[in-house]
């Protein structure tokens, strides 16, 4: 055979890839959703609208390694074939902890409809909650008051649902809470089982249950208010002489609660569609390995909600914490190396990024109209004035004076996630979006601060070894030594700051996340500024972790510290806080918040949310309204 007839060799597969492919192909046909895009990431996972992201599998994957990530597949996609998104949004209560045993109980009715028609689907996602909640670290909670309630009505209902126990790692969790909602709520529970196939039946029975709780002054409980809801919107209708129309949003509102209860039915037969679906057995090659190459990928998001007592948050010890400026932590000739790398490691972004930055500048500079003050005694000479003293040379001169505006007096702070799990194109993507939001805002007159949170050293550091000495006392709190970096000041130039944002990209710098210090930092800082408006915007991938603080503290310890210093922004401070999370859902902690998968979305969504905000006149102004 002669040379030129010879194909060109294909480079060789990844091991995990056939596998991979497998879990999408069956993913899209049990959600029935053909368009669906899966990707696989070391993040954590997440489903955004028709995007879903997976974990990536390790190089060398055993048979538990393979359940998990079906596990994640199987759940996402019942949650999209089996919920209305719409419909559980209006049933949903207003207060935050029974709203999130509202949600963690709809997500136990969703993954149960699945498993209770197939064992696959059972045994999935029992390894996929046994390995969320394992790193949670729920098995050191000792105590109730410590306990999410959340988690554990859940594991409960998901027992009356399939008959399944509550899996090891989050059982003590469940025995905790067992004996007190069974007394309380025991009926309730028992009925779930009979209105498991409709979503909005399902709904009213979990506020029912709520009530028995104790819960219904934040569950807002009423099982009819849906349907007056429903019939207050039709009487609205019909007296502006909308009827017909009203009538179709009922029929609407009815084709939902339908769908529901039909997609449980086609769950079999979506399973039947993807004959490539990940329900073998692994590969052997794939079995042997213990999966230990594989780096740290994502961590599941706790689901904590049981915000009693967030203030007695406390730390072991201080003296090894640290505030520093990003020019202190590296030499210079490293951070310009440094940030030479960020710009050529997206160089294709820039311009995108600049695309977007110059239309925020736009919409920004076309609110600064200017004005004045007039026929003053001291200030600017007016020429406009001048004739009047040709005509009348006893007039005095005029002088004038542009006047202040709220646009002008602002602030922006930009906190960033410094964390491990940042690392790759998050954290690039975010120091070059600060940067270039930096320099636009510069350009409108608003200062800007840059911020970055993480610890000095993985699993405790110096603040462990002290406790260590100390005799391993119980409960220690916070226990990490904290490293807090200011990559730009407001009141620091942009072409003198430019370099800082380089040192993102130095090796071994991002380490663990304690949000709720670093929010309380930022907004300290934010609070002694003279500015008039002050505006602190958080870029996070996931909730607060520390393997140190959460080994010996209750497993919802940070995040409980989180909700109550938001809790304290939002509703106590003159700061207009606004959060963006990087496939993570930061709704669940922020009243202002947008999620997105992908951090290449990261600089369109932050100069459209500073632009929002900037059309918006600010607090003061919109209480006037």
């Amino acid at each position: 055979m002669s040379s030129s007839n010879r194909k060109p060799a294909t480079p060789k597969e990844a091991p995990t890839e056939p596998f991979k492919r497998s879990v999408a192909s069956c993913m899209r046909a049990f959600a029935r959703r053909p368009e669906l895009e899966v990707s696989f990431a070391s993040d954590r996972p997440s489903l955004v609208d028709e995007r879903a992201r997976l974990p990536e599998p390790p190089r060398k994957m055993t048979g538990k390694d393979a359940a998990i990530l079906r596990g994640y597949s199987d759940a996402m996609a019942l949650r999209l074939a089996c919920h209305d998104t719409s419909l559980h949004r209006k049933l949903a209560p207003q207060g935050d902890e029974a709203k999130a045993v509202f949600d963690a109980v709809e997500q136990a009715r969703v993954e149960a409809l699945g498993s209770r028609r197939m064992e696959g689907v059972a045994g999935n996602i029992g390894a996929m909650l046994e390995d969320k909640y394992h790193h949670s670290n729920f098995n050191d909670i000792t105590e109730r008051a410590d306990a999410p309630l959340a988690d554990a009505l859940a594991m409960m209902v998901r027992e009356r649902l399939t008959g399944l126990a509550p899996p090891p790692a989050v059982r003590n969790v469940v025995e905790l809470w067992r004996e007190w909602i069974e007394e309380k709520a025991g009926k309730d529970l028992d009925r779930m089982g009979d209105a498991v196939e409709n979503q909005q039946q399902f709904a009213r029975t979990i506020r029912e249950l709520l009530s028995s709780l104790d819960m219904a002054e934040e569950s807002s409980i009423d099982p009819e208010d849906s349907e007056d809801d429903d019939d207050e919107s039709q009487n609205d209708d019909s007296q502006d002489g909308e009827d017909g129309e009203s009538a179709d949003e009922s029929a609407s509102d009815r084709d939902q609660v339908e769908r529901s209860e039909d997609t449980s039915d086609q769950l079999e037969e979506g399973m039947q569609d993807a004959p490539d679906g990940p329900t073998g057995d692994m590969p052997e090659e794939m079995d042997e390995g213990e999966g230990d190459e594989s780096s740290e990928p994502w961590r599941p998001p706790s689901t904590n909600n049981n915000t009693k007592n967030a203030s007695d948050y406390k730390v072991f010890v201080t003296r090894f914490d640290e505030t520093i400026l990003a020019e202190d932590l590296c030499e210079a000739e490293e951070l310009t190396r440094l940030r030479a790398y960020l710009d050529k490691q997206l160089s294709h972004l820039q311009g995108v990024v600049a695309r977007l930055a110059n239309r925020l500048q736009r919409r920004l500079m076309a609110q600064q109209n200017r004005a004045w003050e007039f026929d003053l005694e001291e200030g600017m000479l007016d020429p406009v004035r001048l004739p009047r003293i040709v005509i009348d040379p006893y007039q005095p001169l005029s002088f004038k004076r542009e006047q202040d505006t709220n646009f002008r007096d602002t602030v922006v702070t930009l906190l960033i996630d410094n964390s491990g799990s940042m690392r790759g194109r998050p954290i690039t993507v975010a120091a070059t979006c600060a940067d270039i939001l930096a320099r636009t805002l510069e350009r409108c007159g608003v200062k800007v601060e840059i911020l970055g949170f993480t610890t000095r050293a993985w699993k405790g550091g110096q603040s462990r070894e002290a406790w260590l000495q100390a005799g391993k006392p119980a409960m220690p709190g916070r226990l990490n030594d904290l490293r807090h970096i200011i990559y730009k000041s407001a009141d620091a130039p942009w072409r003198r700051a430019r370099k800082n944002l380089g040192l993102m990209m130095r090796e071994g710098l991002l380490k663990e996340n304690i949000d709720g210090e670093a929010l309380d930092w930022a907004h300290q800082r934010l609070m002694g500024r003279p500015e008039q408006r002050k505006i602190l915007m958080v870029i996070s991938d996931g909730a607060p972790v520390d393997d140190s603080t959460l080994s010996v503290n209750a497993g919802n310890y940070l995040e409980k510290h989180l909700r109550h210093k938001i809790e304290e922004i939002e509703n106590r401070s003159p700061i207009e806080l606004i959060a963006i999370g990087i496939g993570h859902d930061v709704t669940r902690y922020y009243k202002r918040a947008v999620t997105i998968v992908d951090a290449e979305e990261l600089g369109g969504v932050m100069t459209e949310k500073l632009a929002e905000l900037f059309e918006d006149d600010g607090p003061g102004k919109r209480k006037k309204k």
